[in-house]
């Protein structure tokens, strides 16, 4: 019982590091990536799909993308999706494709998104720490109905307190990587 409970806390711990890391990953960090672009959203008949199902994503240079949708008419949908995603992009529709420069990072650019990264972290703290809390929470219950001991439970909020330090280490070491990514410009 008590591996069980220690087991689903770290896999929802890991869940949420690839979900920060994948979330921090789309921040730009000044130099153009396909990626940069995954989070859009694009009105496709009336069903909102991912870009990379409507269009093709290229680095044309360090600061220019280009998209180029499967279908014309999608065009301007596809642009107004980039402009809405709030990635601070401008795409210039041509005839068939899409350019979407990205602007050089400015200080004030950098320090907004240092914040943005540092208040996500945060929230990848906080989410281990409830994952912590539910999983002691699981071995009070044990403990209520005397299907573990004192010592057994004690153990567990031991081992649950150094996967959640761990996770919480984690979650620091990726926002000093990008801390750094995003100053070194």
């Amino acid at each position: 019982m008590l591996n069980k409970i220690q087991t689903d806390a770290k896999a929802r711990m890991e869940k949420k590091m690839r979900a920060l890391e994948d979330e921090i990953s789309r921040l730009r960090a000044g130099r153009a990536h396909p990626s940069l672009l995954d989070g859009v959203m694009v009105d496709y008949y009336g069903s909102m799909v991912p870009l990379s199902q409507v269009a093709n994503v290229h680095v044309e240079s360090a600061l220019m993308l280009s998209v180029k949708p499967w279908e014309k008419k999608l065009t301007p949908v596809i642009e107004k999706a980039i402009r809405s995603a709030d990635l601070g992009l401008n795409p210039i529709a041509a005839t068939e494709m899409i350019r979407v420069p990205l602007p050089p990072l400015s200080e004030e650019r950098r320090k907004e998104l240092i914040k943005k990264v540092k208040s996500q972290c945060e929230e990848g703290k906080v989410a281990v720490r409830n994952i912590r809390r539910d999983a002691l929470q699981e071995a009070k219950d044990l403990l209520k109905k005397k299907q573990i001991s004192e010592d057994e439970e004690r153990g567990m909020e031991d081992k649950i307190q150094k996967l959640t330090d761990q996770y919480a280490k984690n979650i620091d070491e990726i926002l000093a990587k990008k801390e750094k990514d995003l100053l070194e410009m």
